[in-house]
């Protein structure tokens, strides 16, 4: 079967999904949650490594990833904004050490859920309508030293 093929058949999306589920370092590579020189990791580049995870998995899932860390004004903010066919996607991700006793969605509080509607609305807003399908995730990443990471996406979280 011919490349043109393969795209015709399953679409351009179901092909990119294919290859970012197969080949993304971040989805399938062991976490290393001390640096090269033996330190452990920061909380903010735990948190950016859970963010690229989240968002190659999202890709898998055959979402488009139209933005990262989307600061509207009056400090409104979502960590991924998606689309997933016709349904706009504000997406939360939360990454936490594997065991942990607090999930992280518990971590989206009424401030934080505020902060993201913000953002949503500056997003929304700039597209100039708010007649489509859309809705807030929490994406839970779990991450454990040289082991690949764990997500749990929450759907419709709040």
């Amino acid at each position: 079967m011919t490349p043109w093929h393969i795209l015709k058949r399953f679409g351009f999306t179901a092909i990119v999904a294919i290859i970012v589920a197969r080949c993304s370092r971040w989805l399938n590579s062991p976490c290393r949650l001390t640096g090269p020189d033996g330190c452990q990791r920061d909380r903010s580049w735990i948190g950016a490594y859970g963010e690229r995870v989240a968002a190659d998995w999202l890709r898998s899932q055959r979402c488009t990833v139209l933005a990262r860390n989307f600061k509207g004004p009056r400090r409104g903010e979502v960590d991924i904004v998606a689309r997933d066919g016709k349904l706009l996607l504000f997406v939360e991700v939360k990454t936490r050490h594997e065991g942990t006793r607090i999930r992280p969605l518990d971590a989206v509080d009424k401030t934080k859920q505020q902060l993201i509607e913000r953002g949503a609305n500056a997003w929304l807003k700039r597209l100039g309508t708010r007649d489509l399908p859309w809705r807030f995730d929490v994406i839970e990443i779990y991450v454990e030293n040289g082991k690949k990471p764990r997500v749990n996406h929450v759907r419709d979280a709040f």
